[in-house]
């Protein structure tokens, strides 16, 4: 039995999708009526980082476990290994991110998930770390302007990325799932080369096949406007990797999603295309494209 988490997430989502009627598959939520994801032959349960019973009572028989966490400086890693330890789970395979490799991240998203590896690491089960670069599917935010203005704002459009299709990950997590000899290893993943925002706007509006303007945010704007949604640690953490990627230091490719899966890392340009529903005008017809 595989245990899946995040399934309401992007990237738990698409592991659903990879393993679902190929394995034996239970997905936790904690709420399992906004998981819309799972086969009929997958079991959906009830399972919060906060209640332990649940936790255990969800990893109740489960050789493997994908783990996604998303409360920034919660102990919900550490929960998440008590219970599976307490249940007789295996391997844990975590969704980390690519960061934790740099020395010069020392912001309080990044300082959280080295911790959460950590306290993976000295829990006494095998595991997988996969840390990959920003998600394609993050310029899904940009839709509501692209839709209603034909723009793209962004801090530091000339800054590279080598962003990674959530696809791609969720493919060499059913790989480190279901395989033996990925215990003891972490991956990052990135695609198959980094862009800036300006370059992604540019993609974008060849894959609409219409005008989409790229117009960069000062520093001071783009605080303002994530302080409307995140907290002030978080929003410092946000800037601070901001400066790090026009510094360069994520705009390193690799092949691992190629070595891993056996197919090549998905272009941001065929992630456009694949989602460009989620860009049209709404009162364009999802057929237009």
């Amino acid at each position: 039995m595989i245990l899946v988490t995040g399934a309401t997430g992007t990237v738990g989502r698409e592991v659903v999708g990879q393993l679902s009627g190929r394995e034996q598959l239970r997905v936790m939520a904690r709420d399992p009526r906004r998981v819309t994801c799972a086969g009929a032959s997958d079991e959906v349960v009830a399972g919060d980082y906060a209640d332990q019973e649940s936790l255990v009572r969800a990893l109740r028989g489960v050789r493997a476990a994908f783990v996604v966490t998303t409360r920034v400086g919660g102990g919900d890693d550490a929960a998440f290994v008590t219970a599976a330890r307490a249940a007789g789970v295996r391997h844990l395979v975590k969704l980390s991110a690519a960061a934790v490799r740099d020395p010069l991240a020392d912001d309080f998203i990044t300082t959280w998930q080295r911790d959460a590896e950590d306290t993976i690491r000295a829990s006494g089960l095998d595991w997988t770390f996969l840390r990959p670069r920003s998600f394609m599917s993050n310029t899904l935010s940009w839709a509501p302007t692209i839709r209603a203005e034909g723009v793209v704002r962004a801090l530091y459009g000339n800054a590279p990325n080598a962003s990674v299709d959530p696809r791609d990950i969720a493919r060499a997590a059913a790989v480190a799932l279901t395989e033996p000899g990925h215990e003891g290893r972490a991956y990052t993943l990135t695609g198959p080369d980094a862009l800036s925002a300006a370059q992604q706007t540019k993609q974008l509006a060849e894959v609409l096949g219409r005008p989409v303007a790229f117009e960069e945010l000062g520093p001071d704007r783009a605080r303002e406007l994530w302080a409307s949604r995140y907290p002030g640690p978080v929003v410092e953490a946000l800037l601070h990797s901001a400066e790090r990627q026009l510094a360069g230091a994520k705009r390193e490719v690799d092949d691992t999603v190629h070595r891993l899966t056996g197919r090549p890392a998905t272009s941001y340009a065929t992630w456009a295309r694949d989602h460009a529903d989620a860009f049209a005008p709404q009162d364009v017809p999802q057929d237009a494209h």
